[in-house]
């Protein structure tokens, strides 16, 4: 009986050891990490090779604070 327990318990914890290890490997980079990484030639303003028409400026518009804009305002 305690032979049935023990291998009962290593299979478990074999398991979900496998299982952590598993998610913890090869984790994907985050968008801002790709972002610092990519290199300047690739980024669109050194792609367009035509000059386009500049657009006219746009109305200003007062914008209201967020939350955590203002909690950031505070902050500093």
């Amino acid at each position: 009986m305690a032979d049935l327990v023990k291998e009962l318990i290593s299979g478990i914890v074999d398991t979900v050891l496998k299982e952590i290890l598993k998610k913890t490997t090869g984790r994907a980079t985050t968008k801002r990490s790709r972002r610092k990484t990519r290199p300047a030639a690739t980024t669109t303003a050194a792609r367009k090779a035509t000059p386009t028409k500049p657009k006219p400026a746009r109305k200003q518009v007062s914008k209201r604070r967020t939350a955590a804009g203002r909690s950031r305002q505070r902050r500093n």
